[in-house]
Parts: C-alpha cells; sequence; structure tokens
C-alpha cells in the first residue's frame, strides 16, 4: 500500500526548490551580492564593538561617549595603532563610535522600514479591496503626504520635540507608509484582486479579512520587502540629515560625528583633518548603497522581465 506524502513535506519540498530558484536569480542580479556583502562587513562592525569592549579596549579610553585618551597630548589626533582611526576634538576614539553607531543605524533603518512596509501594505490592499470611499480617502492621504517634503517636517518636528532613536524610526516609517509605497501597494494588489482565485474564495464564502490575509497580501509581500530596502537606505540619510544639526536626541550616530566636526571648524580644513568626516561619511555612503543594491538585487528576483537585460 502506498502511503501519500505528507502535505508538509510537500510544501517544504516547494519552498526550497523555489528559495534555490530565487537565490540563484539574487546572485546573479551582480549588485545584490554586493550589497549583501557590505551588509555582511557592517554586521561584522557592529559586532565588533562590543568584544573590544570587553576583551580589548578600556571604557575609559575607548566609550564612544565619554571616553578620553590623557596619554595624547593633542585632541584630535592622527589614526595610530592606539587609535586606529583618530580621535575627534573631545579625545573619544573615532572607530569606537563608528562601530558603536553601527547597531544604531540598523535599528532605526530596519525598524523605519518595518513601520513603513507594514502600514503601506495594510493601506494599500485595503483600499485597493474595497475602493469607494476608503480607496480615494488613502489614495488623497497618499497625494497629501507626497506634497509635503520629509526632512522639512522631520527639522520642524525635531527642532520641536528632540527626537530619539525609536521615535524617529515610528515617525519616518508613519510618513512612508502613508506616501508612495501605499499607492505602488495599491496597484499592485489590483493585480491580484481581479484574479480568478479571488472570485472562487468569495463564492466559497471566504471573509474579507481571510480573503486578504491569504490570497491578497501574501501575494503582495514580494513588493513590500523589496521596497523595505529601498526605505532603510531614506531612514539612514535622514537620520543623519537631523543629526548634523543636532536635532536628535541621540547618544552618538555617524552624523553626530560629522557635526562633531563641523561644530569645531574642523571641516573649513577637511583635508588635514579628513578621519574626523571621512570614516562616518563613507559608512553612512556605504551603507545607504548596501541596501539600495539588494533592493536592486530583488528586484530582478521579483521582476523577471529584468533578468533578460
Amino acid at each position: 500500500m502506498v502511503h501519500p506524502e505528507p502535505l508538509w513535506r510537500v510544501r517544504m519540498r516547494l519552498w526550497r526548490k523555489g528559495l534555490g530558484g530565487t537565490w540563484e536569480a539574487f546572485w546573479e542580479s551582480r549588485l545584490g551580492p554586493i550589497g549583501l556583502g557590505l551588509i555582511l562587513f557592517f554586521i561584522l562592525l557592529a559586532a565588533s564593538y562590543p568584544l573590544l569592549m570587553r576583551f580589548y579596549w578600556n571604557p575609559m579610553v575607548y566609550d564612544p561617549v565619554t571616553g578620553f585618551d590623557f596619554e595624547v597630548f593633542t585632541h584630535p589626533s592622527e589614526p595610530s595603532l592606539r587609535h586606529w582611526l583618530g580621535t575627534d576634538p573631545y579625545g573619544r576614539d573615532v572607530f569606537s563610535q563608528l562601530a558603536y553607531s553601527t547597531s544604531r543605524e540598523f535599528a532605526l533603518g530596519l525598524l523605519a522600514a518595518v513601520v513603513t512596509v507594514v502600514i503601506g501594505t495594510m493601506v494599500g490592499t485595503a483600499a485597493a479591496y474595497y475602493g469607494g470611499f476608503t480607496d480615494t480617502f488613502f489614495m488623497r492621504l497618499a497625494d497629501l503626504f507626497l506634497l509635503f517634503p520629509a526632512i522639512p517636517i522631520l527639522i520642524v518636528v525635531s527642532s520641536a520635540w528632540p527626537l530619539d532613536v525609536l521615535q524617529l524610526a515610528i515617525v519616518l516609517g508613519v510618513l512612508g507608509g502613508f506616501g508612495p509605497i501605499t499607492i505602488v501597494l495599491k496597484s499592485q494588489a489590483l493585480s491580484v484582486g481581479v484574479r480568478p482565485y479571488i472570485d472562487a474564495a468569495r463564492v466559497a464564502g471566504g471573509s474579507d479579512f481571510h480573503i486578504l490575509r491569504t490570497h491578497i497580501i501574501p501575494n503582495v509581500m514580494p513588493i513590500s520587502f523589496l521596497y523595505m530596502m529601498f526605505n532603510v537606505t531614506g531612514a539612514i540619510a535622514s537620520e543623519a540629515t537631523l543629526s548634523f544639526f543636532g536635532l536628535l536626541n541621540v547618544r552618538m550616530s555617524w552624523g553626530l560625528m560629522i557635526d562633531t566636526a563641523n561644530t569645531g571648524g574642523y571641516l573649513l580644513d577637511f583635508a588635514h583633518y579628513w578621519w574626523l568626516w571621512a570614516p562616518s561619511g563613507l559608512a553612512i555612503t556605504l551603507f545607504c548603497a548596501a541596501f539600495y543594491l539588494v533592493g536592486r538585487g530583488l528586484e530582478t528576483v521579483f521582476n523577471p522581465r529584468l533578468r533578460k537585460r
């Protein structure tokens, strides 16, 4: 007697097959693996900070905020074996600041992107599925968010209420979630909503919540995940801008490192004091580029027409 294969095994086999094809397409995109490599580099950089502080560095010297090296006579000091990227005007180790800030940048970027995707997915699919007043209301709201630039709004809000990392991530997520991602995901949800299995689900007695959760949202999630990568870059750029103006309530960040150099007037002689701005500026650029390149790689996965180019 032949026993049928359990359903969970069938699903697992199909999932592995689909994952293998997805990874192959992602790897062939060329841009995606570069971005993934950069992300892995920043993960290692973030992980190095607690390890160095525990086993190698003296917290009195290498704390990114309160540290000070009394054995170095002049600050800022150039890179050396003792301070790999030199010290800032307050005698703090630049590499320690860079590594410490990396995990905070990850938290900010990913949290803001998740909030954006959750709001955009819920609003976009609801507008596409229900139509009528719901569609009109959310689309006009999206137009309103598109009308006002995010950075000036963030500057005004941060000037009145200094934001920490969590609050900034939520504000960025809300601004992004009700913006262009809603329009994009609504279009994707509309294309899913006209497929025959949606009508079959309605005929079978499926509730609106069941149809949205089971059939529509899973089909727009690839696009949501794609835009999640792009939203990380926007969140990091926004944080760097606000930190540069000293408008955030953060302990240390890449933008704040550049602000420290600017406040001391060292950006006027940027070529001589390059270690005060170049590491953090390069980190911001590469971090944003990493998630952008991963997004471009995922774009070739989710849009098969791009693979032929």
